[in-house]
């Protein structure tokens, strides 16, 4: 995939276009988050759960670091904004996590650069003012 620079101007097209990505990923995928606060992580993997079929409330997962929503291909969204040290991503079982076949979306990914395997789709959101966006998707 080349990168490609998609423009959002509410919270509605920034859930479809995490659909629209949710819709492609296999079990064992990687979406990592980039962007500041009210940037529209949450809203974006609000998306990716639908693609993926799930019947799931997305939220925030800050206080409890995982949410894990059940489904045929499960989506484990993770928030590091808490977290220090990529040590204590493993301490909380991110490997165990990367062994379940479902989808991992991980906000805050830059407070652990080093956890991502090759083949990780990159979304790198910025707010352009109001209520748009612009999302930046990659896979390293």
């Amino acid at each position: 995939m080349q990168k490609k620079i998609i423009i959002t101007n509410n919270e509605s097209e920034t859930i479809l276009e995490g659909e629209r990505l949710g819709k492609v990923l296999l079990p064992g995928s990687i979406v990592a988050l980039y962007g500041g606060l009210g940037v529209g992580k949450t809203a974006f993997t609000r998306g990716l759960a639908i693609g993926l079929g799930l019947d799931a409330h997305v939220s925030s997962p800050t206080f409890t670091i995982v949410n894990e929503y059940p489904g045929k291909t499960p989506l484990f969204h993770f928030d590091m904004f808490r977290i220090e040290t990529e040590d204590e991503l493993f301490d909380i079982g991110w490997d165990d996590y990367l062994d379940r076949n479902g989808v991992c979306a991980v906000e805050w990914s830059e407070k652990v650069p080093g956890v991502f395997p090759s083949g990780t789709f990159t979304v790198k959101l910025e707010n352009l003012g109001g209520n748009t966006r612009r999302l930046v998707v990659s896979v390293t």
